[in-house]
């Protein structure tokens, strides 16, 4: 998501008027205020717990997704932790304090997709290398793209008979540890999947290979009480709409939003407009969230939008338009830097204003206008 090449065009939409008394007494807030960031680093806990305390929490945020992927201190597979990761004990810290300021924390551990990044595997594929959906894509010792072998990020392979064995045992360790009812998948940005040359998927459609996979993990969740939440860029038709290979699926799985479970959530990402495609994700079942990152009139525009769509729709459908979430695509640390930084300059106006942190402030400076608070 990081690499959308989509070019940002200003679109007409029909603009709510938050001081309307009217408009304040029939509008419902918005269930979910969401900023989705790496989990932070060990030793930097104490801070985010300070950020979660002063930061997040007075400005109405609400759902926290952390992403975990190896970096915590597993007990079931050892083998897959990253050199520095986070305790038990800090782990805790931070389900201490959500719970304190009623914030929902989501960990998220990327599965399917995202196996790889530039020139190094992930941890699964590199303790794992059986698990990987194409072995014979090396990765280069310089990365570039496009690239022959179309490779962004490695997968594993869905049909793998021990896969799931190991990355179930990893998802039932970090739910519990966050005493949460809700984990997130990844699941975006699947490039490689049903390939030619794996003995398993070839041949088959790639639309039911990604809707399977999506159904086993919610199924296996399921037996716990927890909600699976993944992105949404695979379960739209990137040639028809026109998105295209990031934000949507070029691949032939967006058939698959007719194959999986009604109750994911879809966290639907759009960075350089505010498509409408939660209109899509909501009439075909699904809870939404509309998911911004850094350029800061998309993220107010998605903002204004879901306040629309829950005026407007009919009952049965207004309350899938779930809300809204911020994503972070760098360090926890750097964020809060960036954060202080620019709130506590003199002249705000003259730093970059394409910045996460810049669009966190006026997305949740629009919630408060459009709620009237």
């Amino acid at each position: 998501m990081r690499h959308s090449v989509i070019v940002w065009v200003s679109s007409c939409l029909v603009y709510f008027v938050a001081g309307s008394l009217h408009a304040r007494q029939t509008t419902a807030g918005l269930p979910i205020r969401g900023l989705a960031i790496a989990a932070p680093q060990a030793g930097e806990v104490d801070s985010f717990v300070a950020f979660m305390e002063q930061v997040l929490a007075p400005r109405g945020v609400n759902t926290l997704l952390l992403r975990v992927d190896f970096n915590y201190a597993y007990e079931s597979h050892p083998e897959l932790r990253n050199e520095d990761v986070l305790s038990k004990t800090e782990v805790k810290k931070l389900v201490a304090a959500a719970a304190r300021h009623g914030i929902k924390l989501i960990p998220q551990i990327n599965l399917l997709g995202h196996q790889s990044w530039a020139s190094s595997l992930g941890n699964l594929l590199a303790m794992y290398p059986e698990f990987d959906e194409t072995p014979h894509v090396q990765l280069p010792e310089e990365y570039e793209w496009p690239n022959p072998d179309g490779l962004y990020c490695k997968s594993y392979c869905p049909l793998h008979p021990e896969v799931h064995g190991v990355v179930f045992d990893l998802v039932d360790e970090i739910v519990e540890v966050f005493e949460t009812d809700a984990f997130h998948a990844g699941m975006d940005e699947v490039f490689y999947i049903g390939d030619d040359r794996c003995p398993r998927c070839n041949g088959r459609d790639k639309a039911e290979l990604f809707a399977g996979e999506v159904t086993r993990i919610c199924n296996h969740l399921s037996r716990t009480n927890t909600r699976l939440w993944i992105w949404g860029d695979r379960l739209i038709d990137g040639k028809t709409t026109g998105i295209g290979m990031w934000e949507a699926s070029m691949n032939n799985t967006h058939r698959a939003i007719d194959l999986i479970p009604k109750d994911v959530v879809i966290c639907d990402w759009h960075y350089e407009r505010p498509d409408q495609t939660p209109v899509l994700f909501a009439m075909k079942g699904f809870d939404v969230i509309s998911c911004s990152w850094r350029k800061p009139e998309v993220g107010e525009m998605q903002v204004e939008d879901m306040y629309r769509y829950r005026r407007y729709q009919t009952p049965e459908l207004k309350d899938r338009f779930q809300g809204v979430m911020l994503t972070v695509w760098s360090g926890a640390a750097s964020f809060m830097e960036g954060y202080t930084r620019y709130t506590e300059s003199e002249n705000p106006g003259e730093e970059a204003q394409e910045q996460p942190w810049v669009t966190f402030i006026r997305m949740f400076d629009t919630i408060d206008r459009l709620s009237g608070s």
